[in-house]
């Protein structure tokens, strides 16, 4: 922890953005040498059976994933593996490139331990990314593919660039999660209402038997969101992502008046939503937590209330690389602490 302090002390000199790019291409050349994988891997994975599950017919070696956003073009598959995760979600992807908004969209806030970004879905396209998952696929860990929609698509479009999008994902991914939920793309979350989320599932279930998930802003009404959420469900959807960044500024003293806010600010408003997530569709869905997620006691937490995976992003940037295995340790010892004798038993836990 002191080494990476000391290294992120020096990466938040940069422009978050350079720093992102830096860390891109020291995991891509990590990816190209077998002997610095294994060497990152032996110190940042610890598997236990305790922390094993199957989601959605999947398995998962343990509940630890990395949420998208970070791995944008799937560029860092084999070097992020090595440090920890249990699973993988990249993108966002769209049909068509795009470069994403203008710069500056994305600001670090340090003492709050968070990020806002306006990013806007930059990413070089499905077709490009597809091939370059192809090329590994399938893999060790279950990779899941961020699914949203191109900038320049217009509303009553928005069925048909999903479902391109969607297609050319088909033979290289482990599960597909709809991005209806940044706000970083203009109307986006309009289509955040039952008929269109009604669509959009069956629309996929016509094409693929793999887990879809919703994923969904913590900004909603909650009667709205929960209103979504069964629609999707009930057309197919396997499962809930709860949630995405947020627009509620007052979380920062100082925030810009653009894009999302993710990180420790955000992590009682997405808790409280995933609490009344899980109430509604625990044991009816797969549900994963998002959002503010940062140490064991919050992961744990989540898992407590139904989550039977969890994911991480913001925490990954401001507490490093060991973060995942330090996590994973914690939460074996809360599970011994609590009586239970796997993960399994405690996902939940806290609804009975």
């Amino acid at each position: 922890m002191l080494v990476y302090k000391t290294l992120r002390n020096l990466l938040f000199k940069l422009e978050p953005e350079t720093a992102h790019r830096l860390t891109e291409i020291f995991l891509k050349t990590v990816s190209g040498f077998s002997f610095l994988q294994e060497l990152m891997a032996n110190r940042f994975c610890d598997e236990n059976e305790v922390l094993k599950n199957q989601v959605c017919g999947l398995d998962f070696y343990n509940p630890i994933g990395l949420a998208a956003g970070f791995d944008k073009n799937a560029t860092m598959i084999k070097g992020l593996s090595a440090l920890g995760f249990g699973f993988l979600e990249v993108g966002t992807l769209t049909k068509h490139p795009q470069k994403g908004n203008p710069k500056p969209r994305l600001f670090r806030y340090l003492q709050e331990e968070s990020l806002q970004n306006a990013m806007g879905f930059n990413n070089e396209g499905s077709v490009k990314v597809a091939s370059r998952i192809s090329k590994i696929y399938p893999y060790a860990l279950p990779i899941g593919i961020n699914l949203g929609k191109n900038k320049s698509v217009a509303q009553e479009d928005a069925l048909k660039n999903y479902e391109d999008v969607l297609k050319d994902f088909l033979s290289f991914g482990d599960y597909y999660v709809f991005n209806l939920s940044s706000p970083n793309t203009p109307n986006l979350r309009d289509l955040q209402n039952s008929i269109f989320v009604k669509e959009l599932f069956l629309m996929a279930k016509g094409h693929t038997s793999k887990p879809i998930f919703l994923k969904i802003s913590p900004d909603m009404e909650i009667d709205s969101m929960l209103k979504v959420c069964d629609q999707a469900i009930e057309s197919g959807a396997d499962g809930i992502i709860a949630t995405n960044t947020t627009i509620d500024y007052s979380l920062l003293s100082s925030a810009k008046d653009i894009g999302g806010i993710s990180g420790a600010v955000l992590k009682s408003k997405s808790a409280e939503v995933f609490k009344e997530i899980a109430k509604a569709f625990f044991g009816k869905a797969a549900l994963i937590a998002a959002g503010g997620i940062d140490d064991a006691e919050e992961a744990y937490k989540r898992i407590k209330m139904g989550a039977s995976l969890v994911q991480i992003y913001t925490g990954l940037i401001f507490k490093g690389p060991a973060l995942c295995k330090n996590i994973n340790q914690e939460i074996i010892q809360l599970l011994q602490r609590d009586g239970f004798l796997n993960l399994k038993d405690a996902i939940g836990a806290d609804l009975t």
